[in-house]
């Protein structure tokens, strides 16, 4: 039999060795929260990062090459893209910290064209807004067009004189619409249809989307000529500017047109416009479920673009 310090020093080792076991499965267990948790914070990382990796907004030079408007207005890019001047005859670029001054050629001839006729007529400049970024495509904030290099906001207000650079990043707004109605307000010049004029009847011009209220303005004026109007889009917003979209260039073989515009003026069409701006909005009950959001597929070309 043995002594009693051997058995209680047998004893105390064997509480170590369980000790230890209960330390390591602790540790092992630990380690492997750890482990899981680490996979699912990249996998989160993952997730929240764009689909392509990078963004069209890190792009801060064009494409080099021919060039060509590709996809469509809402869900395209393009290849050499030319910046606009920042301030040439008869415009001014405003909040060009966005760099979103770059446009096919046609685009920053058509508006150089524009802001030359306009000077003639009205003596003021064009300020303009938002065309597209260097390599095209989808703006992180602001619009869902503007992607193929062949769209221009040109703001009401006109540069009377140079703005200094302050002015430029910061310009003040001018409302020509009495929200809620299809009317113009006291804001509105005869400059602003005179601009609208000039614009759509450039043969280039596929589109100019305005308020409703201005359309109804201009269907209101007489003029000689008054089939230009056809391109004069009534739709929402669009108070502050006038959004110029050009047709897709005829080499580019992989750009999209729009659908063609129906016959006529259009003014038959704000009979809708009213009703929509009138009509008092009906309180559901029962809340909609949340619309699953549309994945755009891109253009083979650009998802190599924004690849490179």
């Amino acid at each position: 039999m043995q002594p009693k310090s051997i058995q209680k020093s047998a004893m105390q080792t064997s509480f170590m060795h369980i000790n230890d076991k209960q330390s390591m499965n602790a540790w092992i267990v630990a380690a492997c929260w750890l482990v899981c948790w680490f996979v699912f914070a990249m996998f989160t990382a993952l997730l929240s990062l764009p689909a392509h990796g990078t963004s069209w907004a890190d792009f801060t030079q064009p494409l080099a090459g021919k060039p060509a408007a590709i996809g469509s207005y809402a869900n395209g890019c393009i290849i050499g893209a030319q910046p606009l001047a920042l301030a040439g005859e008869g415009y001014q670029v405003i909040r060009s910290q966005r760099q979103r001054y770059y446009g096919h050629p046609n685009l920053v001839n058509f508006i150089e064209q524009l802001a030359k006729a306009f000077k003639q007529q009205n003596g003021n400049d064009l300020l303009i807004a938002d065309m597209s970024m260097p390599r095209g495509g989808r703006f992180q904030s602001g619009h869902r067009s503007h992607q193929s290099g062949l769209d221009v906001d040109i703001w009401f207000r006109h540069g009377q004189g140079e703005l200094t650079v302050a002015e430029l990043e910061s310009p003040l707004k001018q409302d020509v619409v009495t929200k809620g109605t299809l009317s113009v307000n006291q804001q509105w010049q005869t400059s602003h249809a005179t601009m609208i004029r000039l614009a759509a009847e450039a043969p280039e011009v596929a589109r100019i989307f305005v308020n409703p209220a201005i359309k109804q303005q201009l269907c209101n004026m007489s003029w000689q000529d008054d089939t230009w109007l056809q391109k004069v889009r009534p739709w929402w917003g669009h108070s502050l500017h006038m959004h110029v979209r050009l047709c897709c260039p005829d080499s580019d073989t992989e750009c999209q047109n729009q659908s063609v515009i129906p016959a006529g003026t259009g003014c038959d069409e704000l009979a809708w416009w009213q009703q929509q701006l009138t009509a008092p909005k009906q309180v559901e009950n029962s809340p909609k479920k949340p619309a699953k959001p549309k994945i755009k597929v891109l253009h083979p070309q650009c998802e190599q673009i924004l690849q490179r």
